[in-house]
């Protein structure tokens, strides 16, 4: 799952980035609403975390940003103005969450787990692709009934491509995707080659057809078609 968090205190923006990374979030953060404005626009995410008092404006801009670009993403505020008309305020612009400075991090942790939970619960369940089937939720995967065992960056690679099926993905969009946007500047992708090889490897002996298609020097393709 991936996680932007916008905060601009530097000691609460790295314990909070460590502690969720701890807890298998992929995590970016930036410190003010223009940064979030732009990554906001270039990469997609499962949660977004946000600070109404920012340097350079308010939280509460960044939420209206999102719903009018139709944004997906789940939406927990932060704040130290335990302000009830910015709760509904920012709940009536489309947050999911509220949570009050200072908080626990395990709460925060237990809000966005929450969150997600529900988005999962009010969405697909199961995802098909040929013969292969995928529980977002618990990360399983079938092929033809029979279960693969896969590490969860294998799960979060296939399901990227599995939801977007018959689409020329570039390796560096994989990459971010899975592994945070971060890894777009990495010196090499051998570690995109090697998760799609062992991939491959896993859902060939189990008798799935290979729907991976490489594209050199762009990317891949997940498509049943020759």
């Amino acid at each position: 799952m991936k996680i932007l968090l916008i905060e601009d205190e530097p000691e609460l923006r790295t314990n909070v980035q460590r502690y969720l990374e701890g807890e298998h979030f992929v995590v970016s953060t930036v410190s003010n609403l223009r940064q979030a404005s732009q990554k906001v626009n270039d990469y997609a995410y499962d949660c977004i975390v946000v600070d109404i008092m920012l340097p350079d404006g308010n939280g509460l801009a960044l939420i209206e940003q999102l719903k009018e670009t139709h944004s997906t993403a789940g939406i927990v505020i932060i704040s130290a103005k335990n302000s009830l008309d910015d709760r509904i305020k920012g709940l009536d612009l489309g947050a999911d969450d509220y949570l009050i400075k200072p908080f626990y991090l395990p709460e925060l942790n237990a809000r966005i787990r929450s969150l997600m939970r529900r988005r999962q619960n009010a969405g697909e369940q199961q995802l098909s692709f040929g013969v292969l089937t995928l529980w977002p939720k618990r990360e399983e995967v079938s092929v033809a009934d029979q279960l693969v065992q896969l590490t969860p960056k294998e799960f979060a690679l296939l399901l990227f491509m599995v939801t977007n099926k018959d689409r020329l993905l570039a390796k560096e969009v994989i990459a971010e995707h899975v592994w945070g946007e971060y890894m777009t500047d990495a010196d090499s992708l051998e570690f995109l080659y090697t998760h799609i090889r062992n991939l491959r490897k896993k859902l060939s002996s189990s008798g799935c057809p290979d729907y991976i298609r490489s594209r050199y020097g762009i990317g891949y393709i997940l498509t049943v078609a020759p």
